[in-house]
C-alpha cells in the first residue's frame, strides 16, 4: 500500500437492538428503556472506499483517542472505534452483554454500510474480550454469565471476523488482576489494615526480590482473589435465598496495583521503564479512585474479574480459526510480558505469526517512528492474506 497520507473524517456511529432484562445495570438512556444505544467513531480516510472494516473495542474505553486507529485511517484503512454500553464505567460491565454489543456493531458493518470483510483489532483490555467475541462466533457455546444469570450471546447469531490483530494486549482482566492486586490487605473494609511482610511499599522490602518472597506474594495474591469471589457467591446466594426484589449490590475493593514488575526489572525482564506504570506511579495507583475493580457490583466481579471470567484469552483464543497476528511492545508499561506469546501459543488459528516492536510503550506516546512501524505491520500483514481491499 501506499505511504500516501489520506486526511480523516471522523463520522459519529449510532448502532440500537432491542433487549429485555430483569434489572438494569447501565445507568440512563444507554439501556434502561428496553434498548440498547451504543456510540462510535468511524474513521474514514477522505476519497478512498474500502470493503474492509477494522474494528477496535475495548469493554469500558473509548478507543477513538488512541493513536493507532487514526494511524491506519491516514493510510487508507477504515477503522471503527466501538463503545460498549458500559462505556468509560465498568464497575457494572458483563463482558456477555459486551460480546453481544461488539456483535451488533459487526452485523452493522456487514447489512448496514455493506462491508465484505471484518478485521478485529484486539488492544489492551480489548484483546481478551475481541478474542472472547470471535471464538463464540465460531463456535457459540455460552449461555450464563459466571454469577449464573442467562446471557444473549447464542441468540445473538454473531458474525465472525475474518481476520484477527492481538496488539498491546493482556490474557484477560481477571489474569491482570491477580498479578495486580495487594497481598497484604487483612481487613477489606480498611486498606490501612495490611500484613507487613506481604506489603510491596514496606520500605524493608526492596527489590530485587527474592524467589521465596515472590512465591509467597503471588500465592497471597491468589488467596485474595479467591476469597473476594468467594465473598461475592455468597452475597450473590443470600439475596437470592431472599427472593425479594434486591438483586445486586456495589462494592469498593482497596488496593489493587502491587504488581512486583513495575518495580523489579528481572523478572520477565524486557524494556518497560521501571517503578512507574501506564497509570502513573505504581503506589499512587494502589488505592487510588481509577485502580482495576476499585468499584464493582457482584456480577460485574463474577464477570470480569473473577477466575471463573469466560472472557479468559487463552481458552478463547484456542477456539479461533481465522488468521492472527499478535504484536508484542517490548516496552510495554501495561502488558505482562509474556502474555503475547502465551497467547500466540494458545491460537488455534493455522495461519498466526507473531511480532515484538522493540522499544513500543503501551500507547507510543513521543514515538511515532514505532506507531508508523505497527501501521505499515498491520497494512502489510492484512494484504499478505487479501483481508483488505
Amino acid at each position: 500500500m501506499s505511504v500516501q497520507k489520506f486526511e480523516v473524517q471522523a463520522e459519529w456511529v449510532h448502532v440500537k437492538f432491542a433487549e429485555k432484562t430483569t434489572f438494569k445495570e447501565v445507568y440512563g438512556f444507554a439501556g434502561n428503556q428496553g434498548v440498547i444505544n451504543l456510540e462510535g467513531i468511524r474513521y474514514l480516510p477522505k476519497g478512498r472506499p474500502s470493503r474492509t472494516l477494522v474494528i477496535y473495542m475495548h469493554p469500558a474505553s473509548t478507543l477513538q483517542l488512541l493513536p493507532m486507529p487514526r494511524a491506519m485511517a491516514e493510510r487508507g484503512v477504515h477503522v471503527l472505534c466501538a463503545a460498549s454500553r458500559y462505556a468509560r464505567n465498568d464497575s457494572a460491565l458483563i463482558m456477555e452483554n459486551v460480546v453481544v454489543d461488539l456483535g451488533a456493531y459487526v452485523r452493522h458493518a456487514k447489512e448496514v454500510w455493506g462491508y465484505e470483510k471484518i478485521v478485529m483489532a484486539g488492544w489492551s483490555g480489548g484483546g481478551s474480550l475481541s478474542l472472547f467475541y470471535q471464538s463464540q462466533a465460531e463456535n457459540p457455546s455460552v449461555t450464563h454469565t459466571p454469577a449464573g444469570d442467562p446471557c444473549n450471546i447464542i441468540a445473538a447469531d454473531l458474525i465472525p471476523a475474518d481476520g484477527f490483530i492481538f496488539q498491546a494486549a493482556h490474557i484477560s482482566r481477571a489474569v491482570v488482576l491477580a498479578d495486580w492486586i495487594d497481598p497484604s490487605v487483612i481487613d477489606e473494609n480498611d486498606p490501612d489494615r495490611v500484613d507487613p511482610e506481604l506489603n510491596l511499599y514496606n520500605p524493608d522490602i526492596k527489590p530485587p526480590y527474592t524467589a521465596e518472597f515472590l512465591k509467597k506474594f503471588r500465592a497471597g495474591q491468589q488467596a485474595r482473589i479467591r476469597r473476594r469471589t468467594d465473598w461475592v457467591k455468597q452475597v450473590l446466594e443470600d439475596l437470592r435465598r431472599k427472593g425479594g426484589l434486591e438483586m445486586e449490590r456495589g462494592f469498593v475493593t482497596h488496593r489493587t496495583m502491587a504488581e512486583p514488575r513495575f518495580l523489579d526489572a528481572s523478572i520477565d525482564p524486557n524494556d518497560r521503564p521501571i517503578g512507574t506504570c501506564f497509570m502513573g506511579n505504581p503506589e499512587t495507583v494502589n488505592n487510588g479512585p481509577v485502580g482495576s475493580a476499585r468499584f464493582s457490583t457482584l456480577r460485574s466481579w463474577m464477570s470480569q474479574w473473577s477466575p471463573e471470567t469466560n472472557a479468559h484469552g487463552e481458552k478463547s483464543a484456542a477456539g479461533i480459526s481465522v488468521p492472527m497476528l499478535a504484536i508484542e511492545h517490548s516496552a510495554d508499561d501495561a502488558v505482562p510480558q509474556p502474555h503475547t506469546q502465551r497467547i500466540y501459543d494458545a491460537a488455534g488459528s493455522a495461519d498466526k505469526t507473531m511480532q515484538c516492536i522493540k522499544g513500543a510503550t503501551h500507547y507510543f506516546v513521543g514515538q511515532p517512528d514505532l506507531l508508523a512501524l505497527a501501521a505499515t505491520s498491520y497494512i502489510d500483514w492484512m494484504e499478505q492474506r487479501r483481508l483488505l481491499d
